[in-house]
């Protein structure tokens, strides 16, 4: 039989052992491995994937891809990211070492605020090329399909603008890049003592507009005690379902103010952050089919002495999903390498737990367990090819990269140079 590719000469093929009925697997038995393997594409799809004396003896393909004796994955899903906007804020991180937390920087005029005037006066042009390079280095770490967040405009032109660019980085870049808006991020300054008016703002101009052009897939929401209320949230997340938009929320980053309750409640497609989420909202979110992302990345920048409690979860049998929260303030982290490394040495998860929830899991969290996150036949041909001896080698190295080439529907995007 034909294919277009055969990768072949592959130690070990490890991922997560697929679908049950569409729901993300049980974290008891994270991953399978296959040794001495080998891999078919046809399409961009797998076509077969087993050890290489079968595969290799059933097709004949017209490229080859030598692994090397490497190690192969699937491809990262960084499944939250807000990767569209101007200028980084490293001062913001002196200042978190000086001593000020999150909340008090963004009280005085920093944090998201400080974001939007830049990203309000910047061209398309501009935000798609920062973006574009910014993305590309995250391919280079082998993220192969990606959530981005609007959020930096916070007026409707502004936030319009935005999911064009994302609209753009996926029709340009040769990974999937799914868009979310995000106008409810913050109070802009101008409705700082008037959130009635900014509400009004998002559910009667900005929600309607942004369904009329199918320009996202999810509305988001950050939902705190200094931001949106949980009444608040309610209102504009019921606005967006209504008008078609799947639904996310940012939920009890710092406080337990009730944002997993809320999402379980409304059918959020995931929770996101969670590091102070309470037993009931945990429970709440199981028993609603909802996703928890946990950005360990987040509170590691913060420098949080806690973290969202992933083996909790996991005991309690939530698909927990991981992200690196990319952003130019919070967390300027683009590795879900080093994501990894953080999910296992501060929430105790293990190496094969976290691999689990950088691919299949965080697939689910954006819609895409069918199509992503695995090595499976009749998937995206989404891989990472890896210089490594094993899993356990990825969060156990960290500070440099180990890849040597990434590949998204049978192509190869990124190849390490050769010393």
């Amino acid at each position: 039989m034909k294919a277009d590719i055969l990768i072949h000469n592959i130690s070990k093929i490890i991922s997560p052992i697929g679908l049950a009925n569409g729901q993300a697997i049980e974290a008891s038995e994270p991953v399978k491995t296959i040794i001495n393997a080998a891999i078919a594409i046809q399409d961009g799809i797998i076509l077969a994937v087993g050890s290489e004396s079968e595969v290799s003896s059933l097709y004949q393909a017209d490229e080859t891809i030598d692994a090397l004796r490497g190690v192969v994955l699937p491809g990262f899903v960084d499944c939250h990211t807000h990767p569209v906007f101007v200028t980084t804020r490293e001062d913001e991180f002196a200042m978190r070492i000086a001593g000020k937390s999150y909340v008090e920087i963004s009280k005085s005029g920093g944090g998201i605020r400080s974001t939007i005037a830049s990203t309000r006066d910047a061209s398309e042009d501009l935000l798609f090329e920062l973006a574009a390079k910014r993305i590309k280095k995250m391919i280079s770490l082998g993220t192969t399909s990606l959530e981005a967040k609007s959020g930096y405009g916070l007026d409707t032109n502004s936030e319009l603008k935005q999911l064009r660019v994302i609209k753009r980085l996926n029709e340009e870049l040769p990974i999937d890049i799914i868009p979310t808006f995000m106008g409810a991020h913050e109070y802009p300054a101008e409705y700082k003592d008037n959130h009635a008016k900014y509400i009004s703002i998002l559910c009667e101009e900005m929600i309607p507009a942004v369904a009329e052009q199918g320009i996202a897939e999810f509305c988001d929401i950050f939902t705190e005690a200094h931001v949106f209320s949980i009444a608040e949230s309610e209102q504009i997340l019921s606005c967006a379902k209504g008008h078609g938009l799947k639904l996310k929320m940012h939920a009890d980053e710092i406080e337990p103010i009730g944002g997993a309750e809320l999402s379980a409640e409304l059918g959020c497609v995931s929770a996101d952050h969670l590091g102070a989420a309470s037993d009931q909202g945990i429970a709440d979110m199981k028993q609603a089919g909802v996703i928890p992302v946990l950005l360990p990345a987040t509170l590691f920048s913060l420098r949080s002495k806690h973290y969202a409690r992933a083996r909790y979860m996991l005991e309690a049998g939530l698909p927990v999903a991981i992200a690196t929260d990319y952003n130019p303030g919070s967390c300027n982290c683009d590795s879900m390498p080093f994501t990894m490394t953080l999910a296992c040495l501060q929430m105790g998860m293990s190496p094969a737990e976290a691999l689990l929830a950088a691919t299949f899991n965080a697939a689910k969290a954006i819609s895409r367990g069918g199509l992503a996150g695995s090595i499976e036949v009749g998937k995206y041909a989404d891989l990472c090819l890896w210089d490594i001896p094993n899993l356990n080698f990825i969060p156990y190295h960290f500070g440099s990269s180990h890849l040597s080439r990434v590949i998204k529907k049978g192509k190869t995007i990124y190849k390490a140079e050769l010393e």
